[in-house]
């Protein structure tokens, strides 16, 4: 008896839950905004988080497989693989209609977003659940936000990990009990609005005249100067308590999602995006706290509160309004990317 099987059915569904999701995990030749998918896994569950089938399958990714050396698929591997175009229509008829669940589901998401960009489609998902913010939600006891931890925290037993087909479903057995937990505790599901690419365009930006390039990841868009933030600072952010427009935010190191357009959205809900951290910095945003960048030790010696970028992308979502002023919605924030190593073979495609 597995995981799935072993849970208890003795919850009152709330009728606001999906009724229906696609458990996935995608590896790619890397982290930027060119890089391809060279497998993918879906785990289809009923609302109740019940397995109804699976599938998996290699995709040639019409380029330098990337970091072999991580997850093993070779050139000579991927060469007999099928293109994504020719999986995109059958992997559409598995997330049609269905929630997108992935381990940091902004990564999942934007690589599958921008592969149906490419082959000139559009994804049929509308909403994404990350099963980071969901543990978070449920303050599950993990040491860290690691699939392997989740794993273990549910006795979920990795055959292959870091494989797309053994990591979806060592995802979708320890995603059930945590939707019955969810369930049985009224929580809400931290459902996100998934947004298509309509088109694509593998050039990269023309930097308009006098534009001088930054040693800062490569982005889609040349960096400009944005207008100053109209609000006044608020001071620094408290824990458990939501953003507020005005809050200077700082951030370091590697982000899933492109920087600019996380600074983007952080502007657009009425943030202060700083290019350093000083005493009136409200907070760091950083996925390696312990790093020893210049941000994290200014943001340690000065008492700055740190998160990490699931949980901003998180509180992007209600961001308070500044002192005195009209509450105005912010948008969403739209997400990006990280990604899992692959070991050193790969199964044949499995349908079931």
């Amino acid at each position: 008896m597995t995981m799935l099987d072993d849970q208890t059915t003795a919850v009152t569904w709330p009728a606001a839950y999906p009724q229906g999701y696609a458990v996935v995990d995608v590896e790619t030749t890397g982290l930027a905004r060119d890089d391809r998918i060279v497998s993918a896994a879906v785990y289809r569950l009923d609302a109740q988080g019940n397995v109804e089938d699976h599938w998996y399958t290699l995709v040639n990714p019409e380029r330098d497989p990337g970091p072999v050396w991580i997850h093993g698929l070779t050139s000579d591997v991927l060469e007999g693989a099928p293109l994504f175009p020719e999986v995109a229509a059958e992997l559409s008829e598995r997330l049609d209609g269905r929630v997108l669940v992935a381990h940091n589901a902004i990564f999942d998401w934007s690589m599958i977003a921008r592969e149906y960009a490419r082959a000139e489609r559009t994804a049929p998902t509308r909403q994404r659940l990350c099963t980071i913010a969901l543990s978070k939600e449920l303050r599950l006891p993990l040491p860290n936000h690691k699939l392997e931890s989740l794993a273990a925290h549910f006795g979920v037993v990795q055959q292959r990990a870091h494989h797309a087909l053994d990591d979806a479903r060592v995802l979708a057995e320890a995603f059930r009990p945590s939707l019955h937990a969810a369930a049985r505790d009224g929580v809400r599901l931290p459902l996100l609005e998934c947004r298509p690419l309509t088109e694509w365009s593998d050039a990269p930006a023309r930097p308009p005249a006098g534009y001088q390039p930054s040693s800062r990841q490569a982005s889609w868009r040349p960096s400009r100067k944005r207008p100053a933030c109209p609000h006044p600072n608020p001071g620094r952010y408290a824990p458990g308590e939501p953003l507020m427009q005005g809050m200077r935010v700082a951030f370091s190191g590697d982000t899933s999602v492109d920087r600019e357009l996380l600074e983007d959205r952080a502007v657009e809900a009425g943030l202060h995006v700083a290019t350093s951290v000083s005493r009136l910095t409200s907070l760091l945003v950083t996925n390696d706290p312990d790093s020893a960048t210049s941000k994290t030790a200014k943001a340690a010696s000065y008492g700055t509160p740190v998160i990490d970028e699931a949980a901003f992308t998180q509180l992007l979502r209600d961001v308070a309004p500044a002192r005195g002023a009209v509450r105005d919605p912010a948008p969403a924030p739209e997400p990006v990317q990280t990604t899992l190593p692959i070991p050193a073979q790969s199964p044949p495609p499995v349908n079931s």
